[in-house]
């Protein structure tokens, strides 16, 4: 006698699983990513630069918020110091949200994803 060709283990192949169950895992799973998403884009973060002369507040969807500067950083005659602190500031404060998302995404174990 010979073997029927398929897939291993019955129709479902997928370690067991039938499709139904898979499509509600993945609709689980999107509904969890989601709502990831929406809490981070509710959280602040924060960054400083030249020791505290500069602080810079971005949303979670990378919108700054808030840019503080403390008046005795600003020197009129050296507005390139000023631009640098700014500039190591915000792309401070836009790592921390790369990774907060890299963190609470990562936990989803999706291959090729982040």
């Amino acid at each position: 006698m010979s073997k029927r060709g398929g897939f291993p283990g019955g129709m479902g192949g997928f370690g067991g699983m039938n499709l139904n169950n898979l499509m509600k895992e993945a609709k689980k799973m999107q509904a969890d990513m989601e709502k990831s998403q929406a809490e981070l884009a509710t959280k602040e973060f924060e960054a400083s630069a030249g020791g505290g002369a500069i602080n810079v507040k971005v949303s979670g969807e990378k919108l700054i918020k808030e840019i503080k500067i403390k008046p005795e950083v600003i020197d009129k005659d050296d507005p390139e110091m000023l631009e640098d602190l700014i500039l190591t500031c915000v792309n401070e404060a836009l790592k921390k949200v790369d990774s907060a998302q890299a963190t609470e995404l990562g936990k989803f174990n999706i291959p090729g994803f982040m």
